[in-house]
């Protein structure tokens, strides 16, 4: 469940990384849209692509180092909306969270983008190997989900693995020093592993994960700066197919953003690619079933109704 003192941690951090862009600069009388973005995940897209250009607003940003952060945040408020994974929605919206998804699109990469990972020196050379072993992921994120869906492929149950929830940042350090015997995480993350730590990918989310990640809304802001979202989720749109043909573009500006190694830069946008997609009922199936597996496996005890966690009146949106 989402902890509430998180939410102060989240809005500060939030405030110390505040920046703005968009027509007109600083204008002050140009209304204001707050995103959140996760490590220069959305902000360096939306910059390198330039759509913003001509909005008739402002973009304050606000960086994450996580999705959980990041939907604390919306969930308060002190964001607009933001991208996460549909795992880390699927949380926050069972936690009660004032969030909706307005928008989705999918991993051109089939989940491959989100992997477990060992030691180059790890005696675990298959899922089953897992049995016992401490493993990292942060509680609610799509690597909690991927790491259900493995244990499940290998005939293994929750209880087999002593699993660790840790931030990203808290993940990697235990993983360089041997504190935990496997790590599933996502994006840069993985490659930074690789590089860093010779880490090996055990298995990834190919033909187990959907790919889907949704730009969610706070409630509230849905109603009060409806246009601002519907026109931003238009250039976002836009701005997701743009990286097909200008990937070495938006490779530049995610280093830049997030002082990445730009090898590094490069895989993750090679790897992490979506694409726009309707919400439909065919979407909010295949999270349905995302959610009955956190509940399955005791991770979510709430039973929402799944539907009301979307918006679809912003469809239109992903056609622009």
């Amino acid at each position: 469940m989402f902890r509430r003192h998180l939410i102060a941690a989240a809005l500060g951090l939030a405030a110390i990384v505040l920046a703005s862009c968009g027509q007109g600069g600083g204008k002050p009388d140009l209304p204001v849209l707050k995103v959140g973005s996760q490590k220069g995940g959305t902000k360096a897209l939306i910059l390198a692509s330039g759509v913003l250009e001509g909005a008739p607003y402002r973009v304050e940003w606000s960086e994450f180092p996580a999705a959980q952060h990041l939907l604390e945040a919306v969930g308060a408020g002190a964001v607009d909306l933001g991208a996460v994974g549909d795992a880390p929605f699927l949380f926050a919206f069972a936690s009660g969270g004032k969030v909706k998804a307005v928008h989705a699109s999918r991993a051109t990469s089939g989940g491959g983008s989100t992997a477990l990972l060992v030691r180059k020196d790890s005696p675990i050379h298959d899922l089953a190997g897992l049995r016992g072993r401490k493993v990292a992921t942060g509680r609610g994120s799509i690597g909690h989900y991927l790491l259900l869906r493995l244990l499940e492929k290998a005939g293994l149950s929750p209880s087999d693995v002593q699993i660790v929830y840790l931030s990203p940042g808290d993940a990697k350090a235990a993983f360089a020093s041997g504190a935990i015997d496997a790590w599933v995480t996502w994006g840069s993350y993985i490659y930074l592993a690789q590089l860093t730590d010779g880490a090996q990918v055990l298995a990834d989310g190919r033909g187990v994960l959907s790919g889907y990640g949704f730009e969610v809304a706070n409630t509230q802001s849905i109603g009060a700066k409806r246009a601002q979202i519907e026109d931003f989720l238009g250039r976002l749109s836009r701005a997701q197919r743009w990286v097909a043909d200008h990937k070495p573009e938006y490779a530049a500006a995610l280093a830049k953003e997030t002082g990445l190694d730009p090898k590094i830069a490069a895989l993750t946008v090679a790897n992490a690619r979506s694409e726009p997609v309707l919400i439909d009922a065919t979407v909010i199936a295949e999270e349905k079933t995302v959610l009955e597996r956190f509940q399955a496996a005791g991770a979510i005890a709430a039973h929402p109704d799944i539907a009301q966690g979307f918006d679809t009146s912003f469809s239109a949106a992903v056609a622009r």
